[in-house]
């Protein structure tokens, strides 16, 4: 990565370049801090959708305390032509579709509109920057700032630049998610699905795996991780988990005691085909544990969980 440094003004007009759901959380997540927020999506329903979600989100903000005193919702703008949204703005937090050649495209396109200064920041949640950025004249300013969903609520953002990106915009970009809150993470070098993904991946993939080998139901499966070990990763990573695991001995009390049947799961872990008939099995099982509850019910619980549990941590 190149280390040639570009001052940057202070961020207080950002461009959301892609809306959906990704997109509306973090536009309510910057008008929370007071910032000015343009909206850029061609979608036809996009505007209203965005207004919905970021209307529904206020209150949870609320909540937590993290609306700036004079913030307001009303601060949200919305322009589908992307040059007309790029004009003026400080920073843009991109959150299109996940295809790296529409991708390309676009950064391109971004690149020859705005100031060299003005970052461009993805939320891309597994593509390759330094594939991204491969078209751009400017290719320092282009970063991967990935975030956990819901934006506004979940504080993880995951940093990571392309082989072109400065190391004053991976500072810069950091330096702002933590003004906005979050809790940003750097990431030393690319790898396809950054972190979060691969280890929440890596814990699926077992898990599809005992439903296909009827080890357990798939609403037991997913219990044995709420109730259990996610309690537990709310609070520490799985390294420091195990570190409490070996008692006083920490880590190296637990490998010298533990590893070796560790390495046994290891080496017994599965490696599912999700065949049609497995999807099945996965989707009946998923729906029989929502019962009666729809997605916007389970939403709902899930960012009130969420908020009572960060009120909790936070106290």
């Amino acid at each position: 990565m190149s280390s040639t440094a570009t001052p940057i003004p202070s961020i207080r007009r950002v461009a959301i370049v892609g809306a959906g759901t990704i997109g509306a959380s973090w536009a309510a997540l910057f008008l929370a801090h007071g910032l000015e927020v343009v909206v850029s999506d061609p979608a036809s329903d996009a505007e209203a959708q965005t207004r919905v979600r970021v209307a529904a989100a206020w209150p949870v903000l609320k909540e937590l305390g993290r609306v700036a005193e004079g913030a307001s919702s009303d601060a949200l703008h919305f322009e589908p032509d992307l040059t007309a949204a790029l004009a003026d703005v400080d920073f843009v937090q991109e959150n299109a579709p996940e295809r790296e050649d529409f991708k390309i495209d676009l950064f391109a396109r971004m690149d020859a509109i705005l100031p060299p200064h003005v970052i461009v920041a993805s939320s891309s949640s597994g593509l390759i920057m330094s594939r991204l950025q491969s078209r751009c004249q400017h290719p320092e300013r282009f970063v991967i700032g990935h975030p956990f969903n819901p934006p506004h609520l979940i504080p993880l953002v995951e940093v990571v630049g392309g082989d072109k990106t400065s190391a004053d915009t991976i500072d810069r970009s950091i330096a702002f998610y933590q003004a906005m809150g979050k809790y940003p993470i750097r990431l030393n070098k690319e790898v396809p699905g950054h972190i979060a993904n691969r280890l929440q991946a890596a814990v699926w993939r077992e898990a599809i795996h005992l439903a296909a080998e009827n080890v357990a139901s798939v609403a037991d499966i997913d219990a044995a991780v709420s109730q259990g070990p996610g309690l537990r990763w709310a609070l520490f990573g799985p390294h420091m988990t195990f570190n409490l695991g070996g008692g006083e001995g920490g880590l190296t009390q637990f490998m010298h005691h533990l590893l070796g049947p560790v390495q046994t799961w290891w080496d017994d872990l599965g490696a599912p085909v999700v065949t049609p008939e497995l999807q099945r099995k996965l989707i009946e099982g998923v729906n029989a544990e929502a019962g009666q509850r729809s997605i916007a019910d389970l939403v709902q619980t899930r960012d009130a969980q969420l908020t009572a549990l960060i009120k909790t941590l936070n106290r």
